[in-house]
């Protein structure tokens, strides 16, 4: 029988409930931050929707970086984010608002004005982050869009303006899905479209055109340690080699001098370092003009004029930007350049001022540009921290230790904020590449490990890495693999004697080859370490090499080791860290983009279901709509609020209250 209580009735009968009864009482529980569905969780407790308000401040930075100057007036184009993805955006002036033009679900990968009168403007863009990059034209008038290039499986990219501004070259796979064919096309006429040169390999790519736009020159990168320049007719695609073959010598930013008689560029021939060089078109003789700077030079730009070319160095990881005058043979530095990574440098088409962007530990990328008369550095845009103060912005001091070997191995440490007292916990980024580098830039959503946490970042440049020379870059080839993270034992080793660091609290990360790191760093360091979060990372060689893309797989051939040797199979298995995954006993974090072209997702899926035999904790995050790493904010945010609950629960220890999992 159900009896009808007046409500006074029911409330003094709740009074009158045991405490015992009470407490079984259903508890109101707390929303969650349910995934979308595009995301697979699994492991992945559920996510307290308070966190996202909690971190929200370390969520919401901007960064602007420079796309192109506009041909006729002082305005540029840049790319930035206002809503999910990164789009071009028109700024009039400096510190102007930020015009959007382009309105994608997906990221744009930069964009170039039609350099005449500016009436339109050229960009790439992918889906799901596959990386098969596809050519635009949007009309400045009314807006329109237009696909310029097959819209296929293919990849597109790689622009260059003829000097009359009416065509452009581009390298396409679109012929074999391996090889990058170099074309010609005249944008407002996407059937004009012409293969000029057919070529074998990936690695193929469009340097400039000639001044009278009947030669090109082209590059074939080959690995970190070699290139080949040719001169190609354009009419004919007839192709003659301008450099040495059988050298093993890198070259980049390759340049037409404003005769045509030569070429400017970078090369390392004859030392350990890119240096600013000459080519000379009839004797073939390549001259180094900038000799007394001890440090790559990783880009360079002749002005329109032929006159001064920008170059910037990369010091110790700071970038430095410098003039070189050609008539004179001199350089000199810009000092008045903000200290930090300098990219995207861009000749203004009056040659008196130089467009570039600069990233540091206080602030994300933005645009600059330098009056090179006056030396004036004039600031576009100023983006947003979040609501962070700068000035509270943990800036790096360079770490230095001895590996095994007695080599000298460094990376840049972000201590935490200064109100955490006692031995700190310590996260250890490993950078990609792995010919990359880490540098000191602006933090991201891991200001919230050193500002609110108290972890202390190390992100190491173990040998391997750019930026220390030529003969570093090489130590970690083939079966060296392992020597490098040996370098990360030596690490663990150093934290140990910093009296600030908790050596029984350090989590590894990384990302691509700094994911195989994390991997083998797992197995190989599982006693010394409290857990690891790999993202997009290797886990065998040999199945990585197989399912890679065709067009990069002979260019990681020439880093990794070739699986088609028996021997260098032999090693790949002996090392996999698939292979030894019973040596992980500490939580792991795996992460990945469904469609990565680079690293396939196979990679991190044995990897997972391999721990889960051996019975160790692991979770695991991909985003269907995600390729080499995630660049949605909506995905990027979701994975640091399961990075955060990784890290307090296995880094630093805090309870975890038992609640069901994020599957999906």
């Amino acid at each position: 029988m159900n009896v009808i209580r007046s409500p006074r009735a029911a409330l003094l009968a709740a009074l009158a409930m045991p405490a015992a009864l009470a407490a079984q009482a259903p508890q109101q529980q707390e929303a969650v931050i349910a995934p979308t569905d595009n995301l697979v969780v699994d492991g992945v407790p559920a996510i307290p929707a308070s966190l996202a308000a909690e971190v929200r401040r370390y969520t919401e930075s901007r960064a602007a970086g420079l796309a192109d100057w506009h041909p006729t007036r002082r305005e540029i184009l840049i790319t930035t984010r206002f809503g999910n993805t990164s789009q071009v955006h028109r700024v009039r002036a400096p510190g102007a608002d930020r015009t959007q033009l382009t309105f994608f679900d997906e990221p744009i990968n930069g964009a170039t004005y039609e350099p005449r009168e500016g009436r339109y403007f050229l960009f790439t863009r992918d889906v799901g982050g596959n990386e098969f990059g596809q050519i635009y034209r949007q009309d400045t008038a009314d807006g329109r869009v237009t696909l310029l290039s097959d819209g296929g499986r293919s990849q597109n990219g790689g622009m260059r303006w003829s000097t009359k501004g009416d065509r452009i070259a581009f390298g396409s796979t679109r012929r074999s899905g391996a090889d990058r064919d170099i074309y010609v096309m005249d944008p407002m006429d996407p059937r004009s479209a012409r293969m000029v040169l057919r070529v074998t390999g990936g690695g193929w790519a469009v340097d400039d055109w000639s001044p009278d736009d009947t030669k090109l020159v082209a590059s074939e990168y080959l690995s970190v340690n070699k290139s080949n320049l040719y001169l190609v007719d354009v009419a004919t695609g007839e192709r003659t080699a301008l450099t040495p073959a059988e050298d093993s010598v890198s070259y980049g930013s390759a340049e037409f001098s404003a005769d045509g008689r030569g070429v400017y560029l970078t090369s390392d021939e004859g030392s350990e370092f890119q240096r600013l060089a000459y080519l000379d078109l009839g004797t073939r003789a390549v001259t180094p003009l900038v000799t007394t700077i001890p440090w790559d030079v990783e880009t360079a730009d002749l002005s329109p004029d032929g006159r001064t070319i920008a170059f910037v160095t990369n010091e110790a990881g700071v970038s430095r930007l410098y003039l070189y005058d050609v008539a004179s043979r001199r350089h000199r530095a810009m000092p008045e350049v903000p200290a930090g990574v300098i990219g995207g440098v861009e000749w203004r088409g009056d040659s008196r001022e130089l467009g570039f962007s600069v990233n540091n530990a206080r602030s994300p990328s933005d645009v600059y540009s330098l009056d090179v008369g006056t030396g004036r550095v004039t600031r576009w845009t100023e983006s947003e921290l979040g609501g962070l103060p700068a000035a509270e912005l943990s800036e790096p001091v360079l770490a230095r230790w001895s590996s095994f070997d007695g080599r000298e191995i460094t990376g840049f440490y972000y201590r935490p904020a200064a109100r955490f007292t006692g031995k700190r916990p310590v996260v250890v980024n490993i950078h990609g590449g792995p010919e990359g580098q880490s540098r000191p830039v602006f933090q991201g959503r891991s200001n919230y490990f050193l500002n609110e946490l108290g972890v202390a970042v190390i992100y190491p440049n173990v040998r391997g890495s750019t930026g220390y020379g030529k003969t570093f870059v090489k130590l970690d080839n083939g079966m060296k693999r392992e020597d490098s993270v040996k370098d990360i034992g030596a690490l663990l080793d150093w934290i140990a004697r910093q009296p600030e660091l908790d050596a029984s609290k350090v989590m590894i990360t990384g990302g691509s080859y700094g994911g195989y790191m994390t991997l083998a760093a797992a197995f190989h360091y599982n006693d010394r370490i409290c857990c690891s979060l790999d993202v997009v990372g290797i886990s065998n060689y040999n199945t990585f090499l197989k399912n890679t893309e065709s067009y990069r797989r002979d260019l990681r051939r020439a880093e990794y080791g070739d699986e088609r040797d028996p021997q260098m199979s032999a090693f790949f298995e002996r090392t996999a860290p698939l292979n030894n995954a019973e040596k992980i006993r500490k939580p792991m974090f795996v992460v990945q983009g469904g469609n990565d072209p680079r690293v396939p997702r196979t990679e991190a899926e044995q990897m997972v279901e391999r721990i889960k035999q051996n019975g160790s904790p692991v979770w695991y995050l991909m985003a269907r709509d995600e390729g080499h790493g995630f660049r949605k904010k909506n995905n990027v945010d979701f994975q640091f609020y399961a990075t955060l609950m990784f890290v307090r629960q296995f880094l630093l220890g805090e309870d975890a209250a038992r609640q069901p999992t994020a599957s999906r």
